[in-house]
């Protein structure tokens, strides 16, 4: 499935639609000159076109409009591949070029390349994650911006066991067994999911929900409570909205989560890689939670708030 960027409308449905897809058709994407080309399938991109991909769910559609709009601001062609699926694959088509540069979180791509990997500081995250990838690719500098997955609970969830955005994960451990968790099919399997909360804070559910990554069918389950914990990530701007509660992480299992561009070395030039590096400069947590706001709360198109940040910022 692939919707050509013309198709894009401003309406947050519109958004939402586009992610529910995802999760039921894994690689389902879009480019300016897309065509009716699979974007799952193994090219590279052409010569002179850097091909900017994301994960399928919001930030990350919105994190890859902002990496390619900042670049083509610098004369940079720039096609696009959004929404295409879970990190499983973005992984894999990133390594083969099909795409070149991919919005990242540090911490999550390092438990993917390296579960047993615990660094105490950004620098560390980074260099154990180059340490481990594909030779063909670079993490560029990690920006201040971190979107971490978190457990969160539904507001008469939290009620009912006396739960608040102090309470800790490991507050669940006698808990869990009477509650159903929800997210994305990966995270029934990933060390940052059921296996991390198992290993680390020793939780076994009663059952577990796949749903989206922190998407619209997983805060629409939360808040109907057909689960009644799920994995949110923390910059959603439905947290506050639908007064859901955040429990910390004291064994820090799901570490730092540091906005980071990860490339196909040889089809960025060294202007793009500048490009980016500025953009990491200039993003942190703030400003991508008011951003991810003006997208899924204020119903407004990822591209133009991409596009207007850049020009705020100083980056276009």
């Amino acid at each position: 499935m692939t919707i050509a960027r013309s198709t894009r409308t401003s309406a947050t449905s519109a958004l939402s639609l586009l992610v529910v897809a995802a999760a039921a058709l894994t690689g389902c994407g879009s480019s300016d000159d897309s065509g009716n080309k699979d974007p799952l399938k193994g090219d590279t991109a052409k010569a002179g076109t850097v091909v900017v991909g994301s994960n399928n769910f919001p930030e990350s559609i919105l994190l890859a409009d902002i990496y390619g709009e900042a670049l083509k601001a610098k004369g940079i062609k720039v096609s696009y591949k959004l929404n295409i699926g879970s990190r499983e694959t973005t992984y894999g088509l990133i390594k083969n070029g099909t795409i070149s540069v991919l919005p990242e979180y540090n911490g999550a791509l390092l438990a993917y390349l390296d579960a047993k990997a615990a660094p105490t500081s950004v620098d560390e995250a980074s260099q154990a994650i180059s340490a481990k990838l594909d030779a063909k690719l670079s993490l560029l500098e990690p920006s201040e911006a971190q979107d971490k997955d978190a457990i969160a609970l539904n507001e008469a969830t939290a009620k009912k066991y006396n739960l608040t955005d102090k309470s800790t994960i490991s507050d669940l451990a006698d808990l869990a067994k009477d509650l159903v968790v929800g997210g994305s099919p990966e995270f029934q399997t990933r060390q940052q999911g059921l296996k991390g909360l198992k290993s680390v804070y020793g939780l076994d559910f009663k059952s577990f929900k796949a749903l989206d990554a922190g998407g619209p069918l997983t805060v629409a389950a939360l808040k109907g409570n057909s689960i009644q914990a799920a994995d949110i990530f923390t910059t959603d701007p439905g947290i506050s909205k639908n007064k859901f509660v955040v429990l910390q992480d004291p064994k820090n299992l799901f570490g730092f989560e540091n906005v980071t561009p990860l490339t196909y070395k040889s089809a960025l030039p060294a202007a793009g890689v500048s490009v980016l590096n500025d953009v990491s400069a200039k993003l942190d947590t703030e400003t991508l939670v008011k951003l991810n706001s003006d997208v899924q709360n204020g119903s407004k198109d990822p591209l133009d708030v991409a596009k207007n940040w850049l020009a705020s910022a100083g980056l276009s």
